[in-house]
């Protein structure tokens, strides 16, 4: 049984200072997709030489995870807890902010001296409340670290941040047992997926048009589909790229305050003040 496309959600054109940015969730239309928060997509942008690169200083986070896929371009990741590095075109970053953590993500100084193209998209994942207070951890990877699956006779490319596919295993063990991953598909080609019954997708068109179990879908949408039904069908009408992930829902609560997604308002109470004593830890850029 196919999964339904229940509705297409355009994104919102909402630019960051001078970053060119399309909020796909939440948006006037859909706040969330359980456990999927947020997803932003920055650019594509070109910066010239010597600019200030990208604009996201020092900020808290507690309650949730950030996969941010580095499409073009690099970000420099700083925080609180783990320290820093510097991911480039086709990797990713992943971080647990659980009970707190204050982070920055940049462009490295070679960027913002040289320019150059960026592109970038992140998502926020809600954690269930038994981990919202797990320790911080990150994980950033380069492209070489990232599988990447051919399909449909090496028309598409599936490429594996965490979950299984076609045998082979993301390098991301998510605590929540979610699957993500990026697509990369050329005209004609044809993907498909066989999802447990109860997931919730996060489907959104980085770029191009697609064809996804009867509907068509094209740049800058997110594809809402029904929780019931396992089979998922996408066959590319022009070259696309596709931010494809899957999870359980978790049915709890969700209380979100700007940097903060707890359960209860009282925890967000105390993630403020958490914050404010300190207990987040320190980042001076």
């Amino acid at each position: 049984m196919q999964k339904q496309v229940l509705h297409l959600h355009d994104a919102s054109y909402d630019p960051i200072a001078d970053l060119s940015t399309w909020r796909a969730m939440p948006t006037r239309s859909i706040d969330h997709l359980d456990p999927f928060l947020f997803l932003n997509h920055h650019g594509p942008q070109e910066y010239g030489p010597n600019n200030r690169g990208l604009p996201f200083g020092p900020h808290p986070h507690r309650g949730f995870e950030t996969l941010t896929f580095v499409l073009q371009g690099d970000i420099t990741h700083q925080d609180s807890v783990t320290g820093e590095s510097v991911i480039t075109a086709g990797g990713i970053q992943w971080m647990t902010a659980g009970s707190g953590l204050i982070h920055a993500e940049v462009s490295s100084e070679e960027f913002k001296r040289k320019g150059g193209m960026e592109e970038v998209i992140q998502i926020w994942m809600n954690l269930p409340a038994k981990y919202k207070m797990t320790a911080p951890k990150y994980t950033g990877l380069q492209k070489e670290s990232i599988p990447a699956i051919f399909f449909d006779e090496g028309k598409g490319t599936l490429h594996l941040t965490s979950g299984s596919y076609q045998g082979q295993h993301g390098p991301v063990e998510s605590l929540t047992g979610l699957f993500t991953s990026t697509i990369d598909i050329k005209s004609g080609g044809a993907f498909q997926d066989e999802l447990p019954d109860g997931s919730q997708v996060l489907l959104y068109v980085v770029n191009g048009q697609v064809e996804i179990n009867g509907a068509i879908a094209k740049e800058h949408q997110l594809v809402e589909l029904s929780l019931k039904g396992t089979e998922l069908q996408i066959t590319a009408q022009q070259d696309s790229q596709l931010v494809y992930c899957y999870g359980m829902p978790f049915n709890e609560p969700i209380v979100a305050h700007g940097p903060f997604v707890m359960n209860t308002h009282e925890e967000i109470r105390q993630a403020i003040m958490d914050y404010q004593s300190g207990k987040l830890g320190r980042l001076v850029l």
